[in-house]
């Protein structure tokens, strides 16, 4: 599994479960500020992503978590994805 396919995860989730429009969903995007993902929703999110890529997040990993791109960082060093 490579970034790109984390971000599509990622973005499938937002679109999926909180109808979020897909012209928001950036790397860049932030979490709880742009996105307006709160914390149960966050936990729904990280329960997503495990169902997708077999890997948890782990509440260390979460809090360092600002935005899209730092979800896809935290997984790919799960799966030791290089840039």
């Amino acid at each position: 599994m490579n970034k790109e396919e984390i971000f599509n995860i990622l973005k499938r989730a937002l679109m999926e479960l909180f109808e979020i429009s897909e012209d928001k969903i950036t790397p860049q995007a932030r979490i709880y500020e742009d996105l307006e993902i709160d914390s149960i929703d966050a936990i729904d999110l990280v329960d997503y992503v495990k169902k997708q890529t077999g890997h948890k997040l782990s509440p260390e990993d979460f809090k360092a978590i600002k935005t899209l791109g730092d979800i896809v960082e935290v997984v790919a060093k799960k799966y030791e994805i290089a840039d």
